[in-house]
């Protein structure tokens, strides 16, 4: 059954990425719910909803939430709803992955200055772009937003170097929460700096795959360890 959900997942990415190429908005709008329920309901029959899983899947249900606002009509209108949405997933995100606290370390010191660096160069492009397009009220939001999702990245891959995580798993959310951030900047890219060519679907390949691995990692470790 698990199986079946799974792929479910997979095909309705492939439908949602064909049909926003074709421009198929009636497809579209049944497709990209339609992955985060395929995945929430693997999440529950994988690893249940109790414990770190339960944050798992709240945050599968605000991406949920920002999926819908972000594909509406008037874009403009929804984007600053779908943002928050996004961002109370990130938040339940790093809840979950954090159940056991991570301890001090020299990589995870490296990491976080890193991604520290990287973002703000990134946000300063953002930032200068809004301000060109008249869309300085988004500055705040758009950096609160740079913050937690930095977060969510480095509690990801921090795991890497947690005893408590498998190898395994805690590669499958490293490279998943990577893809996560990847997507976004192609997508505030995208809208506010500069066009990227073919943008659009590279901006939900990425998300698609980053979720997706993000939840089979979280999954699959809390059914390993019973949590």
């Amino acid at each position: 059954m698990t199986n079946i959900l799974l792929a479910l997942a997979f095909l309705a990415v492939i439908v949602n990425e064909v049909a926003e190429f074709t421009n198929r908005r009636t497809l579209v709008y049944v497709a990209k719910p339609a992955v985060m329920v395929f995945l929430f309901a693997w999440l529950a029959a994988t690893a249940g909803l109790s414990g770190p899983p339960l944050f798992f899947g709240l945050g599968i249900l605000f991406s949920l939430g920002g999926d819908v606002f972000l594909m509406l009509p008037d874009e403009k209108k929804w984007f600053l709803p779908g943002l928050v949405s996004f961002l109370l997933a990130h938040v339940f995100y790093i809840l979950g992955l954090n159940y056991v606290i991570p301890s001090l370390n020299v990589f995870g010191i490296f990491l976080a200055i890193s991604i520290a660096i990287f973002v703000a160069q990134i946000y300063r492009r953002i930032a200068a772009g809004l301000h060109a397009s008249a869309q300085d009220k988004l500055r705040v939001p758009v950096l609160i937003y740079s913050i937690v999702i930095s977060l969510m990245w480095l509690s990801a891959l921090q795991t890497l170097f947690q005893t408590s995580w498998h190898p395994t798993t805690a590669l499958a959310v490293s490279v998943g929460a990577t893809l996560f951030v990847a997507s976004d900047i192609i997508l505030a890219w995208n809208r506010f700096v500069n066009p990227i060519k073919n943008g659009r679907l590279i901006n939900l390949i990425t998300y698609h795959l980053g979720q997706i691995l993000l939840i089979i990692g979280a999954g699959i470790q809390f059914f390993r360890i019973g949590l």
